[in-house]
């Protein structure tokens, strides 16, 4: 299987309609002729559709074979590629499990397209973009007839993004018009495709759920990247794992805890799955550049490192079985039904600037009760302990303030860089607590290896020392910056 980023604009044209000329761009090619058709697999219920992937077998042309497209951004895809063959195959089906979640993916539709392609390129002859004349022919499995249309696509190939908004624009001045539909079949099954839940109201509920939606998104756009291993894949779901979390319990009088409460335990589960990855990663990186610092007494890749190592890619292996099983699917639905059904209180109904601000004011409070137990700890552990916690406040400050950002602007985006602030020096500290850690369990094979670890905990022990001493000092900042803004 392979993959490349798919960068492209998409154009809507008449039958008369006339590419213009594009040669004081680049230099433009002969056209060249091909014939295409593309069967496109979906649910019954066209669940890939609705969150803008495509899944098609095509032939013709210079690229058949099985296509997964997912969205990456405006105007860009991520297209994952595997050989022709009759049956989906088995490394892009793994991909589309958070999406279709157990149920079958058959054929939906059949485009036929005649494309001309021209190339422009560069004066040493590098291919800078393409640009496609499609006459397409659509027709839905099971239904008679078809539709037919002509579009223009305009697709980067190692030019640069400024080149592709030119070129657009010199098709919208000769009478092109931008797409409205992401993609052929979007267009074709335009009428079938669920619409997603919408929630443009003033309410304080409307605001809240936009950004829930938003962080639902994220987690499935990231779930194919986790299974394939991509850097900091990983972290990004947890982070919008975390996120939801920290919403939902944030949002507690917007939201019928009945409803949100018990997937509490569920996304729980969920960032405790990733996170064993993600933890191996993070010490792995740690330590390899600890002991590129240490190149006198440290071996560059001892065992007890690569053990680390062996650690996250068996996690991976876990993690992508959890990925494929009920609890994660049932977990996903859940999160659909209240998207779509959201269980809100009086209080989500009211003025959304007045009952955001006070969610944030919640959120403050108890990061000042987590931090006032710092103080108030009876030993050296428990204020260690305290920290920890009054780090974990902190980040729920943090996506608290993002989350009501739409509606309290500045305000939010002030108190949200406050608590990061405060959460990244508490967050040196708690990584230098794991690290020496982790460096006590090791066990040395050798008097140098046990050298290297000693020197490593020094390092650690050191570092979480001096983040620990500056966590008052990062406490008082980050009051002075957030209290005005809270209101």
């Amino acid at each position: 299987m392979t993959e490349h980023l798919e960068v492209e604009l998409k154009f809507d044209a008449d039958s008369g309609f006339v590419l213009p000329d594009l040669s004081d761009l680049a230099a433009v090619g002969e056209p060249v002729i091909h014939e295409l058709e593309a069967v496109y697999h979906d649910t019954d219920d066209l669940r890939l559709a609705a969150r803008k992937l495509t899944l098609r077998r095509r032939t013709g042309g210079t690229d058949a074979g099985w296509h997964l497209k997912i969205p990456a951004g405006p105007d860009a895809k991520r297209e994952h590629r595997a050989p022709l063959s009759d049956s989906l195959p088995a490394e892009l089906a793994g991909l589309l499990h958070a999406y279709v979640r157990g149920r079958e993916v058959r054929p939906v539709a059949t485009l036929t397209t005649v494309r001309t392609v021209r190339e422009l390129r560069s004066p040493s002859g590098e291919v800078l973009a393409e640009v496609a004349d499609d006459l397409v022919t659509g027709t839905i499995a099971g239904t008679p007839g078809g539709s037919s249309w002509r579009e223009i696509e305009v697709e980067l190939v190692s030019g640069d993004p400024a080149l592709l908004a030119e070129v657009g624009s010199r098709l919208h001045e000769a009478g092109a018009r931008r797409s409205a539909g992401s993609s052929k079949l979007g267009r074709l099954l335009a009428s079938r495709i669920a619409a997603p839940p919408a929630w443009d109201g003033p309410r304080a509920g409307d605001a809240l759920l936009r950004h829930l939606a938003a962080q639902v998104d994220d987690l499935l756009s990231w779930d194919p990247r986790v299974r394939l291993e991509q850097f900091d894949a990983v972290h990004k779901m947890r982070v919008a794992v975390r996120r939801l979390r920290s919403v939902l319990a944030s949002g507690r009088p917007l939201l019928d805890r009945a409803v949100t409460d018990p997937l509490q335990p569920e996304l729980r589960w969920l960032a405790a799955v990733l996170g064993e990855v993600r933890d191996a990663e993070v010490l792995h990186e740690r330590f390899s550049e600890r002991l590129a610092s240490l190149p006198e007494v440290c071996e560059a890749d001892p065992a007890w490192l690569r053990r680390i190592k062996k650690r996250e890619r068996k996690g991976y292996a876990a993690v992508r079985e959890e990925l494929s099983g009920e609890r994660y699917f049932t977990l996903l639905d859940a999160l659909d039904r209240l998207l779509a059904a959201p269980p809100f209180t009086k209080r989500a109904h009211r003025d959304a600037e007045e009952e955001l601000r006070a969610l944030l004011r919640r959120s403050w409070r108890r990061l000042e009760n987590a931090h006032a137990a710092i103080g108030e700890a009876p030993s050296a552990e428990e204020a260690d302990e305290a920290r920890h916690e009054t780090r974990k406040a902190a980040k729920r400050v943090r996506y608290t303030a993002d989350a009501v950002q739409e509606v309290l602007g500045k305000d939010a985006r002030t108190v949200s860089k406050a608590a990061k602030s405060l959460q990244e020096v508490l967050g040196r500290f708690q990584d230098g607590v794991i690290a020496q850690e982790q460096l006590r369990a090791v066990k040395p094979a050798s008097v140098q290896e046990a050298f290297g670890l000693g020197a490593l905990y020094g390092l650690e022990h050191c570092e979480a020392g001096r983040a620990r001493d500056e966590v008052e000092a990062a406490w008082a900042d980050a009051r002075a910056l957030a209290l005005p803004r809270l209101g």
